[in-house]
């Protein structure tokens, strides 16, 4: 049987010399031979298996503990590969999460860098009655991007097949103590199907903007829009409404999107 130094099968498992002593330690790894005079350790690359799952397990976010007792209990490759597989979506759930916090923290610095800054390309004008097909959530703030997308969906399976029937999507937003009151839908003149109800926006006066690209930016637009109402002495009428002028494939970069604001004078 071939033996190798420890720095040898180090070297051939990744890991560090430093970390084998200590699987060592613990008892989850011991060497195959240790010398009685030098004490030097020697492993077998039979053992690399072993140092393979060992890591992999903890790679998981498994406790040494936990990983002592899989490895008693002999989890066999099948069930060590799903394991894999759930910790991996685990991981890209949780790379998602980070992405979508730094895109937050991006968008509230563009807030306050922009504070002393107001744009006035914004218009007042009257906004006619308009009915959706739609559904209702109530959600939190920090949920709204992963929700608003797949509640479109679910209203466009449902009257997708009419010709003209998603031309203009549209959402309302109001937010309460309890979170924040979301209707999604598409103008559409119809009967609700199952799964749907018709909700009808009644015909009010507003102030109007522009949000150009990503909605990870919307809130700093909306953040401008709602400084000028305050700043020309308007009041807030009723849920803010967005109107998806252009919002088409997974690229957000070419997105138009029309802020509604209803006002009271």
């Amino acid at each position: 049987m071939v033996h190798m130094l420890i720095s040898d099968f180090a070297r051939l498992g990744q890991v560090s010399v430093r970390m084998l002593r200590h699987y060592d330690a613990i008892g989850l790894l011991e060497p195959e031979q240790v010398d009685p005079a030098s004490g030097y350790r020697s492993y077998s690359p039979e053992q690399l298996p072993v140092l393979n799952r060992l890591v992999a397990l903890k790679d998981l976010g498994f406790t040494l503990g936990q990983v002592r007792r899989i490895m008693t209990e002999d989890v066999g490759p099948e069930e060590l590969r799903g394991m894999l597989r759930l910790r991996r979506v685990e991981l890209e759930d949780e790379a998602r999460a980070v992405g979508s916090r730094l895109m937050a923290v991006e968008s509230r610095l563009r807030m306050i860098e922009s504070e002393n800054s107001m744009s006035a390309d914004y218009v007042v004008k009257s906004l006619p009655g308009i009915r959706l097909v739609a559904r209702r959530a109530t959600l939190e703030m920090d949920a709204l991007g992963a929700h608003i997308g797949p509640m479109f969906d679910a209203v466009a399976a449902t009257i997708g097949h009419i010709p003209g029937s998603l031309a203009t999507p549209m959402a309302t937003y109001s937010i309460h103590e309890g979170g924040m009151d979301v209707v999604v839908g598409y103008a559409y003149a119809g009967d609700a199907p199952p799964g749907t109800e018709a909700v009808e926006l009644p015909a009010v006066e507003a102030v109007c903007g522009v949000h150009l690209g990503p909605m990870t930016g919307i809130g700093q637009s909306w953040q401008e829009l709602h400084r000028w109402i305050v700043s020309q002495g308007y009041g807030f009428a009723g849920p803010c409404r967005e109107l998806y002028v252009r919002a088409e494939g997974e690229d957000q970069s070419d997105w138009v999107t029309e802020l509604q604001q209803p006002i009271t004078r």
